[in-house]
């Protein structure tokens, strides 16, 4: 009987040394993340002390300089929300004002750290071109803008029109493909500058400017009477735009990701420029204090301070603040860019836990 106990103690023991040896083994994560996490781009940013993001040569709304010559506009505060996470200083920006035709060079090459410019995502871009898209921050479509003295009421009537259009862009391509199913015969007027293609539709170098719904406001509120000007109801396509960095350095494309997913959960949530103070403070629901970095070390995950989703909110404002400061102004209406719990809106952003 001793032997038959000795010899099952021994057989009891090798099955647990064996189930130790073969037993996946689960690093416990450090307490605080190195300062770049491993991130090449954020180690050359820090290192630079800017941030150089690609935008718009000057589009209302999204990316103009203003006339003491400072940068504002929707995508010009995703550039300084990745600043504030940085250095809590949102204007340790430089801006590179980049084409339809030069800006994925600009990335490519490392002339910018980011391209933040009215960038539709795309299943090549994401791949061919070596880009990571990281996130939908706004929900667009193409559409046709004319001169209200025209009369025309829709895209159909279009045949045998001039339409203005810049090249390298999806602009471009839905054009072909819209018309060609359609089959409506068009002349198009291709010029690669903003400026430039915006001067043609005025000065009536063609019948038609085509672009995303978004930019043809930004060009109609621009001009001395708007009212001169009809965005026709069709809308061709689909536009998912959003900021986009290079392949290969996941860290700092996390970063961005859950900056644009900490702006519209803040919204959801209620937090705001005006309360974000009272609510790090006070508010003491457990997805609030996670979001603001009273609890959990959900920053250092991400290379940044815990703290720096309530930063940014406090100097740039939530998703809706942020929308309605520049785009509200062009006329823009939120739409589908209204928060999942709102009729027809599609922005979602993922827990912070």
């Amino acid at each position: 009987m001793q032997a038959l106990r000795l010899a099952f103690t021994r057989a009891a023991g090798a099955v647990a040394l064996a189930a130790t040896l073969t037993a996946p083994v689960f690093a416990q994560a450090p307490a605080q993340a190195p300062a770049g996490g491993g991130s090449p781009t954020l180690d050359a940013i820090r290192a630079r002390g800017n941030l150089i993001c690609g935008v718009n040569t000057g589009l209302a709304g999204f990316a103009q300089p203003d006339s003491q010559g400072v940068w504002r506009g929707f995508d010009v505060d995703y550039c300084r929300a990745v600043a504030v996470a940085l250095w809590n200083d949102a204007n340790r920006v430089r801006y590179v004002p980049t084409t339809a035709q030069n800006r994925f060079t600009a990335l490519q090459s490392g002339e910018v750290d980011m391209l933040a410019r009215n960038t539709t995502w795309t299943l090549s871009r994401d791949t061919s071109l070596g880009f990571d898209f990281t996130g939908i921050n706004f929900y667009d479509g193409q559409g046709f803008m004319v001169k209200a003295s025209t009369g025309v009421r829709t895209a159909r009537e279009l045949e045998g029109a001039t339409i203005c259009v810049q090249p390298g862009t999806t602009t471009e391509q839905n054009l072909t493909d819209w018309a060609r199913a359609n089959r409506i015969r068009f002349t198009p007027v291709v010029i690669e500058r903003l400026e430039e293609v915006v001067q043609a539709y005025v000065a009536g170098r063609c019948d038609a400017y085509t672009t995303d719904v978004s930019g043809l406001a930004a060009t109609r509120s621009a001009q001395p009477r708007p009212a001169e000007h009809t965005i026709l109801p069709d809308v061709i396509s689909k536009e998912p735009l959003g900021p986009l960095v290079r392949h290969g350095d996941q860290r700092f494309a996390d970063l961005l990701r859950w900056i644009h997913f900490g702006l519209i959960n803040a919204e959801e949530l209620g937090i705001t420029s005006q309360n974000v103070a009272q609510a790090t403070a006070n508010d003491a629901r457990p997805d609030v204090q996670r979001l603001l970095g009273r609890s959990g070390d959900l920053g250092r995950m991400l290379s940044v301070d815990n703290a720096f989703m309530g930063n940014i909110i406090r100097a740039l404002g939530n998703y809706a603040e942020i929308f309605d400061r520049n785009l509200g102004p062009i006329g823009l209406q939120r739409g589908p860019n209204g928060l999942w719990t709102q009729p027809g809106g599609l922005q979602y952003g993922p827990p912070f836990r």
